[in-house]
This record gives C-alpha cells, structure tokens and sequence, in this order.
C-alpha cells in the first residue's frame, strides 16, 4: 500500500526551496469524499483547516496546518474534511 508522507513544522528556507508559494491554491468546505491519485503524485503544504485521509486498508492520518504533505501515485482513500481546507499543492 502507498505510503503517505507527512513533515511537520517545514522550515520557511525548505518551502522557499521547494516553490511552495507559487503552487496552485485549493480550498475545500467540510465534507468527506473519495479520492484516489492514479498516475500522479502530489505534494500539498497545509494552510488552514484540517483533514483525516483514511488510505484504503491502512490507518486515518490527521493533517493539519503548516503540514508537507507527500500523496503517492496509486494511493486510494477517502478523506474527511473536518476544517475548511485550504492548501497549496503540485502534481508530479
């Protein structure tokens, strides 16, 4: 099972570093839906809000603000949206 990657408390040199401010912006309402990422990885940074992705088979992760946040290709999930969403984020 794809793992997801998760880095707490990324300095502002690595964001900087990684492009992060350029990212597109994605925001989400409270809500709980499928998603599934088939031949992409993305990377998100955590910007306000909160979420518990539940990987098919695997445990509930939590993310939170000021979260890097490594999704996997081939990752299949259902995520809760807790928080109002919002993110920067980049397929690759």
């Amino acid at each position: 099972m794809p793992e997801i990657i998760i880095e707490k408390n990324v300095s502002e040199e690595k964001l900087k570093e990684l492009g992060v401010s350029s990212w597109n912006i994605w925001d989400c309402p409270v809500s709980e839906f499928r998603l599934d990422f088939d031949d992409k990885n993305e990377r998100s940074y955590i910007l306000e809000g909160e979420i518990v992705v539940t990987p098919d088979g695997g445990e509930p992760v939590t993310i939170v603000p000021g979260d890097y946040v490594i999704f996997p290709d081939g990752l299949k999930s259902v995520w809760q949206v807790t928080k109002t969403l919002k993110k920067h984020y980049q397929h690759f």
